[in-house]
């Protein structure tokens, strides 16, 4: 796909989910890099009555190169959270490519020493943190190389960073104003990441449901969840275990969104290799969305996952909704995705920024 430059569109007749409600079928209009008021003078698009949502937002990718920028633009992923690259010229260097997917970043997680994710390739050795000084030292490099957010690796008691180290992290991070988003795969690190005060939790156990007590944990506690279903359902499908289960996974988000606690898609889309699983940039999201359907999310709940909840819960003010004055960040899919989430792998049309992304 490629980019044509920005000019002022109206779209007309089109039924909108404006990242709240749905509305009746109305104009549009799309006036430089923003949502604007003023038809006057602009390009006519008529609709046909399609959909026009939010540019979607993954609350839970990793991206190596503009490669997989194209590929979330072309499936109208037009914002990416980055949950662990390295080194930390990358993000930077792919912020801002004009009419593609736009991201935000956390730069390398800090992980114990031996743990998987530490024996990746190539992992920085700066992102190894064992002890409550290194945690500090760690928040505070990451804060300097320009992190939006910081990602912490909790794993299984004795296995990963241990209480006291990870409480700190948290306690610097929250210190210099950044969320901190917690990987947690197990029951009991679940309980860690709550009990160190973690913002986000992103994956969901596949050892266990989640408890009672967990769940209400989240709600009352105001987390948010990333669970990351897709990913989910791609290690069992590569791990063998026998003692994983995805129904204990979809059990949790089932839980938790019933609990009222704020459900948001991610797909842990990645390419690099080494990675336990690799699950595909783009077209990934759109199947998190009809997981979390099968998991209990209504289909405008599923749609707002990926568009308001994360630009709320992420700081991404100017995104999430179709509102005058916020980035034009727009994705027309045929038919209409509350009859049928998989509508959304409809896409006509996508816009970055007021760009529109067309097929070459």
């Amino acid at each position: 796909m490629t980019a044509t430059g920005a000019s002022k569109t109206a779209v007309v007749n089109a039924r909108v989910l404006d990242g709240h409600r749905v509305l009746a079928p109305l104009t549009v209009v799309i006036d430089g890099d923003r949502i604007g008021t003023d038809p006057e003078d602009a390009r006519v698009l008529d609709a046909g009555g399609a959909t026009l949502l939010p540019g979607m937002i993954d609350a839970h990718v990793h991206v190596t190169s503009e490669d997989d920028l194209r590929r979330l633009t072309d499936f109208g992923v037009t914002t990416g959270l980055d949950m662990g690259s390295w080194p930390p010229t990358l993000i930077e260097s792919l912020r801002g490519r004009r009419g593609l997917a736009d991201l935000r970043g956390a730069g390398v997680p800090a992980a114990a020493a031996g743990g998987m994710h530490a024996r990746a390739p190539g992992y920085p050795q700066d992102g190894i943190v064992g002890t409550p000084a290194e945690a500090r030292r760690f928040v505070a490099a990451r804060v300097a190389e320009g992190a939006d957010y910081i990602k912490v690796i909790a794993e299984t008691p004795g296995q990963g960073i241990d209480q006291l180290t990870l409480d700190a992290l948290v306690e610097a991070a929250h210190a210099n104003g950044k969320l901190v988003v917690a990987h947690d795969v197990a029951m009991s690190a679940y309980a860690m990441a709550q009990d160190a005060g973690a913002d986000a939790i992103t994956h969901v156990p596949l050892d266990h449901a989640l408890d009672r007590t967990a769940v209400a944990r989240m709600a009352d506690e105001h987390r948010i969840a990333v669970p990351t279903l897709t990913m989910m359902r791609t290690i069992l499908a590569h791990s063998g275990r026998s003692e994983l289960d995805y129904t204990w996974a979809r059990a949790g988000v089932q839980a938790m969104h019933l609990a009222g606690v704020p459900v948001l898609a991610g797909s842990d889309a990645n390419s690099a290799p080494g990675v336990p699983a690799s699950v595909p940039h783009g077209s990934s999201l759109h199947y998190e969305l009809e997981l979390l359907v099968d998991a209990g999310l209504s289909t405008v709940d599923a749609l707002r996952a990926a568009t308001s909840l994360p630009a709320r819960h992420f700081g991404l003010d100017d995104r999430g909704a179709i509102t005058p004055g916020l980035r034009a960040d727009l994705v027309l899919v045929e038919g209409n995705p509350l009859d049928d989430i998989a509508n959304t792998r409809k896409i006509q049309r996508v816009w970055c920024a007021g760009i529109e992304h067309l097929t070459a």
